[in-house]
C-alpha cells in the first residue's frame, strides 16, 4: 500500500507532467498500430521501453525536475548493447502478448460484438432479451479470464526486468529471472498493491457514476471515463519506481536518465 499512497503522491507533485507523458505514450502506441501488417506488434514491443521512461519521470520528480517528453525516451539513450536488449525484451514482449490473444480469442467466436452490432451498437431492451445474450457473454468472460490466467507468468517475468537491463546493465535473460524471483518472493505485496490499485480504480468510476446519477447525466459518466482512466493509469505508472526500487538493493543505482550521451 505504501508503493500506492508513493506514486499517487509523486504523480499529483506534477500531474500534468504525468498524464501528458502518458497521454503521449498512448498516441505513440496508437500511430505504431496503424502502421500494417507489424503494427501492433510495434506498438506492444515499445511498452517495456516506456515503462522505463514513465519510472525514470518519478525519479526526476522525486529530485524536484519536471520531467520533459524526451524522458519517454531513457531506455534508448544508454549503451548500444542496452539498447540492443530493450530491443529484445520488446520483441518477447510483444510475442507473449499476441500469442495470449490468439489463443484466447479461439475461446469467443464474436457473437456477443455481432448481437451489439446488430441491435445498432447500444444496449437496447430488444438485446437485452435475447436469449443468445448470455451465452455470448458467458464466452468473453472466459476469454477473459483465460487472458488473463496466461498474462500472469508474461507480467512475473517481465515486470522488472526492463528497469533491470536499463539500470543494472543486466543481459535480457538474467533480467527476465531476477524479475521473477523478485515479484514471487515478494507476492503477497505484490498482491496488495493490485489490489489497492483496484481499490482505487473502483473508488475513482464510482464516484463518477455518482455524480452522473446524481446530476442526472450519463453521458457525464461517458465522456469522464475515458480522462479519469488515463489519470489513474498515470498514477499506476507513476508507482511502478517504487516497486523496482524497494524488491533490490537499497543503494539506488546511477541516475542514467540523465547522463548526456551525446
Amino acid at each position: 500500500m505504501q508503493w500506492v499512497r508513493e506514486g499517487i503522491r509523486v504523480f499529483f507533485r506534477m500531474p500534468l507532467a504525468f498524464a501528458g507523458l502518458f497521454f503521449m505514450f498512448l498516441a505513440a502506441t496508437v500511430v505504431l498500430s496503424i502502421i500494417p501488417v507489424v503494427g501492433d506488434a510495434l506498438a506492444l514491443m515499445m511498452i517495456p521501453a516506456a515503462t522505463v521512461g514513465l519510472m525514470a519521470a518519478t525519479r526526476q520528480a522525486l529530485d524536484r525536475r519536471f520531467p520533459m517528453p524526451a524522458t519517454l525516451l531513457a531506455a534508448f539513450r544508454q549503451s548500444p548493447r542496452q539498447t540492443r536488449a530493450m530491443l529484445a525484451l520488446g520483441a518477447l514482449y510483444a510475442a507473449a502478448l499476441l500469442l495470449i490473444m490468439i489463443l484466447s480469442a479461439s475461446l469467443d467466436d464474436g457473437q456477443l460484438a455481432r448481437l451489439v452490432e446488430k441491435h445498432g451498437g447500444r444496449l437496447t431492451p430488444d438485446l437485452m432479451a435475447d436469449p443468445a445474450l448470455q451465452q455470448a457473454a458467458q464466452a468473453s468472460m472466459r476469454q477473459m479470464l483465460v487472458g488473463s490466467l496466461l498474462y500472469v507468468p508474461v507480467a512475473v517475468l517481465m515486470w522488472h526486468a526492463p528497469a533491470l537491463v536499463h539500470w543494472h546493465g543486466l543481459p535480457v535473460g538474467k533480467s527476465l529471472f531476477f524479475s521473477a524471483v523478485a515479484v514471487l518472493r515478494n507476492t503477497t505485496a505484490y498482491l496488495v498493491y493490485g489490489l489497492g490499485w483496484a481499490a482505487v480504480a473502483s473508488v475513482g468510476w464510482g464516484a463518477l457514476l455518482i455524480v452522473a446519477a446524481v446530476l442526472g447525466n450519463i453521458g457525464l459518466a461517458l465522456s469522464g471515463l475515458l480522462p479519469l482512466s488515463v489519470l489513474i493509469a498515470s498514477m499506476f505508472y507513476a508507482s511502478l519506481w517504487f516497486t523496482f526500487r524497494d524488491s533490490f538493493a537499497a543503494d539506488e543505482p546511477a541516475p542514467v536518465e540523465s547522463i548526456d550521451h551525446g
